[in-house]
């Protein structure tokens, strides 16, 4: 058996490099992997319910007048306030009866609230803006721009990039097979679906790494020597191949014994390590989707009930996640955010299911979070309250106020404008710990991340890079070369 000797045009041809960089894009640029230790920083943790959560059967009315309008509108999917299947009561520190309880699925999350750590949104959504779409109302939470589309940059992007200082080896992580919108426009996010998957997917898996033949190399060590030069493929290829070598040297472990099995556990899972790794984690992203319950939605009881496994899916690995990084200690400096694009309608359809609705319940759980306790605006159940939003639960409190009191608690960032551009509405809920900053309600426009056209450490637009920033940039996450040219595209 020879040698395995590529030149680049072989490699370009045979292997498909376009394909990586590609796949990789522009986002990965990082430095060495650093020792591991609890971290010194907050990380914020977003978690998207895709499709539209029910949570009215999340959040349940358990008592009052609210109870007669919920059992009037869904008398086949409502959940029962006792027995074997009645909603778990969420009562405050005192004991006193809040009037509601949460699906009996949820034991993990009640637990949670139980212990102080989980606060609740009543009515929480997009209080500018009112769609049923799905895809307008993701965007528009990703972006952080309600009702408005175009932006170059994800919230999450502008976050970080508006930090008020420090710097981070891997600052952004996407637990996806596709990058995030919350992270467009990042160049030193990371995005993978697991990271024993995050590698060059070419040839045989025995010719990818180095084996013990005298003399033999892999793929992935032959492709890594090609990036020597300063095209825009080989400053790519080299930060392509920073990313495999830093996620390749962490020690990341198969899912724990006691975790629930799944891959939303094993998403969760990686983010839980990547916190533990000390790399700089601000940020991490991840879906669960199958909310859309047009029809056979389910209840609780004995059987199949669809609701009922997600619920469980969603509360047994946010419990898991929580006890695994408060046991040592990185949970202190952890907030996590639940939130779905909107709520379903109040009264049930005739297929067994709900249709889309509009304000919904938000969660917030951390080390951090002032829990065990509603914020927000309760609007109560009845149809005349509900006619104005054509029998919705309307939204009272606006979502991007609960995020900017985390940005601003938390993260130590006011920059709110260009986070959240055209926000205004700031007042903190106090749903957090943390020093209070005055919000910076006006600042520049969005502006978008486009790279330098100066090689990577050369002439002055490196320099100010540099001197912006305050910070030696390591060459693999400069900004490479951007061919502006416009194509215009047959039609």
């Amino acid at each position: 058996m020879r040698d395995l000797r590529l030149t680049r045009r072989e490699f370009v041809k045979g292997c498909g490099s376009a394909a990586i960089v590609g796949a990789a894009g522009g986002t990965l640029m990082f430095a060495d992997p650093v020792d591991a230790a609890v971290n010194s920083y907050d990380t914020v943790v977003h978690l998207f319910l895709r499709g539209g959560l029910d949570g009215l059967n999340l959040v349940v009315p358990t008592g009052g007048a609210d109870r007669g309008f919920y059992e009037e509108a869904r008398p086949s999917l409502q959940i029962a306030t006792s027995g074997a299947y009645g909603a778990l009561p969420l009562l405050l520190a005192n004991g006193a009866d809040t009037g509601f309880g949460l699906h009996p699925s949820a034991g993990g999350l009640r637990d949670l609230w139980n212990d102080g750590k989980l606060a609740i949104v009543h009515a929480c959504g997009m209080a500018t803006t009112v769609t049923r779409s799905h895809f307008d109302a993701q965007l528009y939470i990703d972006l952080g721009t309600p009702g408005k589309y175009g932006s170059p940059t994800g919230w999450m992007t502008r976050a970080w990039e508006t930090r008020p200082g420090g710097t981070a080896t891997l600052p952004a992580l996407g637990v996806s097979g596709t990058q995030p919108a919350g992270l467009m426009g990042a160049v030193d996010a990371l995005t993978l679906s697991s990271p024993s998957d995050f590698s060059l997917n070419t040839t045989g898996w025995n010719w990818q790494r180095t084996r013990s033949d005298p003399g033999l190399r892999g793929v992935a060590e032959t492709v890594a020597s090609l990036w020597n030069g300063q095209t825009g493929m080989e400053i790519t290829g080299r930060r392509a191949d920073g990313a495999l070598r830093l996620i390749g040297q962490q020690g990341y472990a198969g899912l724990p014994a006691s975790w629930p099995t799944g891959t939303f556990a094993q998403q969760l899972w990686t983010i839980a390590q990547t916190i533990r790794f000390d790399l700089g984690l601000r940020y991490a992203t991840l879906d669960l989707g199958g909310w859309d319950t047009h029809e056979g939605q389910g209840t609780a009881g004995s059987g199949y009930h669809y609701y009922q496994n997600k619920i469980n899916e969603l509360s047994a690995a946010l419990a898991a996640f929580y006890a695994e990084l408060a046991g040592t200690g990185e949970m202190a400096r952890v907030t996590v955010v639940v939130q779905s694009e909107f709520g379903r309608r109040v009264r049930a359809n005739a297929n067994g299911g709900t249709d889309h609705g509009y304000g919904n319940p938000l969660l917030v759980l951390g080390g951090a979070v002032n829990g065990r306790r509603f914020y927000g605006s309760w609007p109560g159940l009845n149809p005349e309250t509900l006619s104005p939003t054509f029998g919705d639960v309307p939204v009272t409190t606006d979502y991007r106020r609960v995020m900017s009191e985390i940005l601003i608690r938390r993260m130590g960032n006011a920059n709110l404008s260009q986070v959240f551009p055209g926000y205004t509405g700031y007042a903190p809920l106090g749903i957090v710990q943390g020093t209070d900053l005055a919000p910076k309600l006006e600042g520049a426009p969005i502006a978008a991340s486009i790279p330098s056209l100066v090689a990577p450490g050369t002439g002055t637009a490196a320099a100010a890079d540099n001197a912006a920033t305050e910070r030696v940039v390591p060459d693999w996450q400069r900004r490479g070369p951007v061919d502006r040219m416009l194509v215009r595209r047959e039609r």
